[in-house]
């Protein structure tokens, strides 16, 4: 049985990008750290101790410092907040450059609906007005504002017209919770008699739908609808200047709406979830799950609360998948994604999701990465089981299995094809390089040998035009018969004997420049007599040779110099 390849995955990197007050810090972790490892890193940055950090925003809700990031299923990017309780708030500034700051900064409020015990995580900027934030909340739980009882507002949060940077809230992030009032007639002194742990009750200023008589009519039925129905936020925005902010909105929303149990969506582009799921190694590849929302359809709500959020169906998909989700509730938004559509699956698929009606979805799309294109394995619609989703999950998986193994295969062939091809590319460089240096080396050698030959010839010319001069500049031999003549004979190293005659009263140096003339250079070369032995180079140049005893004649030998 042949062995089997092991091979080990690159690891996973994850993003966060974590907000401490006026503050963001990106960290960049492999997702085998722990939670505890990201906090030691933000200790350092923040200079904030480890022991008085709180760490916000899971999806999951609260971690452990000790919980692995890979255990928690997170997608490449994430935004986490810091929250600390126990450290006093930065001191404020009374100046308007610190106001106008406060004003721009974006405070998240968590608004828990008492009565139903549901959370709503809303964004406000600090210019917004608590009678702003209550009408929002009246937008998702249908309590209208004079109906609303609060805990949570700061003590200093005493007028609905004061905007959120001057209430006094923790920032970035404040939790409040929000009821009923028990009686629609109740003054606000009396729901503070009754509760001593109520900061602030809401009035009925600025509300121009609130002055309906309350002669025990429902508030539902004063706007003509079911005092049950709740007004939901939109899953996504409409015309978003990118699809990673319209991801984020969907997140969010999705998470308030089902919990916090559902699958990890993919926060950016489509093309970037083709990046993360088909154009990587072979090994790493994964299919890509589109999710495609309506919340016109009936049977959306069963869908996404007993089968996306389904234990069993988050698990294999964030193992196995790519999950990308959008919204098609809005027309804009559907005929955005009917583009992206028909750009990246073709006029067929495009065709198919138009055509669908409202109530066959939502839909969950199965698309596999293949070489030349992306092949849609499946379009499960919203009226199915989890037993049925799961079995067409992990058909599909079969199908992505076998095609995967063939393009590991081929993947490992061409590696090693490449490999040798790269081996072979390596031994020719390097054989080039030894043939160059070699050839460089040749090269170098001839051009000394010609330097130095240069050199040479310069010093023998140099050598033969002194030796020239010096021929010259002798005075000429007296003859035989004149008086007093010294007659000298000097015997080279190579056996050779030069005669010649001087004037006894000629200096020493003319004997020099004689034996110099014939290619024995007195600072090359020493002159000697025999009996006595003497270097006669060591003598004074100035002094004539009957003073140095070399008359009436002498025997000489020249010794090269050491």
């Amino acid at each position: 049985m042949p062995s089997r390849q092991i091979v080990e995955r690159q690891p996973r990197m994850l993003d966060f990008r974590v907000e401490y007050r006026d503050r963001n810090v990106d960290v960049v972790l492999e997702d085998s750290c722990t939670v505890g490892e990201i906090k030691q890193i933000l200790e350092n940055e923040l200079q904030v101790p480890l022991s008085k950090m709180l760490l916000k925003g899971w999806k999951t809700g609260d971690v452990e410092d000790s919980t692995v990031l890979k255990s928690l299923h997170l997608p490449k990017n994430n935004s986490l907040y810091v929250l600390t309780p126990d450290l006093p708030p930065p001191s404020s500034s009374s100046n308007v450059g610190a106001l106008q700051e406060s004003l721009n900064q974006n405070f998240m409020l968590i608004i828990t609906h008492r009565e139903v015990q549901r959370e709503y995580n809303l964004n406000f900027s600090g210019s917004s007005t608590i009678q702003e934030v209550k009408r929002n909340v009246y937008d998702l739980t249908s309590i209208p504002v004079r109906h609303q009882l609060w805990e949570g507002w700061p003590t200093s949060a005493t007028d609905d017209s004061m905007c959120l940077a001057e209430s006094g809230l923790s920032y970035p992030c404040h939790r409040l919770t929000v009821g009923r009032r028990s009686s629609p007639t109740q003054t606000r002194e009396q729901s503070e008699e009754q509760s001593t742990d109520v900061h602030m009750v809401s009035d009925s200023d600025g509300d121009d739908f609130e002055d309906a008589p309350e002669f025990g009519v429902d508030d539902g039925e004063v706007f003509g609808m079911a005092s049950s129905a709740l007004r939901k936020s939109p899953m996504m925005p409409e015309n978003a200047e990118n699809e990673g902010d319209a991801l984020l909105q969907f997140t969010a929303e999705f998470s308030s709406r089902y919990g916090d149990c559902h699958p990890v969506f993919f926060i950016g582009s489509l093309e970037a979830a083709f990046q993360e799921a088909f154009y990587v190694k072979a090994r790493d590849r994964k299919l890509l799950a589109i999710y495609l929302h309506h919340d016109e359809s009936v049977l959306t709500n069963v869908f996404c609360s007993q089968m996306l959020c389904a234990e069993s169906i988050v698990s294999y998909l964030s193992q196995n998948f790519i999950t990308w989700a959008w919204d098609l509730t809005k027309d804009a938004n559907r005929a955005r994604f009917l583009t992206m559509c028909n750009r990246h699956f073709g006029s067929v698929v495009a065709q198919t999701i138009r055509t669908q009606k409202t109530d066959q979805f939502p839909l969950f799309l199965i698309i596999m990465g293949k070489r030349s294109s992306n092949e849609v394995l499946n379009v499960i619609q919203g009226n199915t089981t989890v037993d049925e989703l799961m079995m067409r999950l992990m058909a599909a998986m079969e199908i992505f299995t076998a095609q995967q193994q063939e393009d590991i295969k081929d993947e490992d062939e061409r590696e090693a094809r490449e490999n040798v091809k790269r081996e072979q590319d390596e031994a020719y460089r390097l054989s080039l390089e030894a043939d160059r240096a070699k050839r460089e080396a040749h090269e170098r050698e001839m051009a000394e040998q010609v330097r130095l030959e240069q050199i040479r010839k310069e010093q023998e010319e140099e050598r033969e035009a002194i030796r020239l001069s010096l021929e010259q500049a002798l005075p000429p031999e007296p003859k035989e018969d004149a008086e007093p003549v010294s007659k000298l004979r000097i015997r080279t190293p190579s056996g050779e004997f030069l005669e010649r005659r001087f004037l006894a009263s000629n200096k020493l140096q003319i004997v020099f420049d004689f034996v110099a003339s014939k290619g024995f250079p007195w600072d090359e070369f020493k002159l000697l007599s025999t009996f006595p032995r003497r270097d006669i180079t060591q003598l004074d140049p100035n002094k004539s040779l009957l003073e140095v005893k070399l008359f009436p004649q002498e025997t000489l030998f020249l010794e090269a110099k050491e």
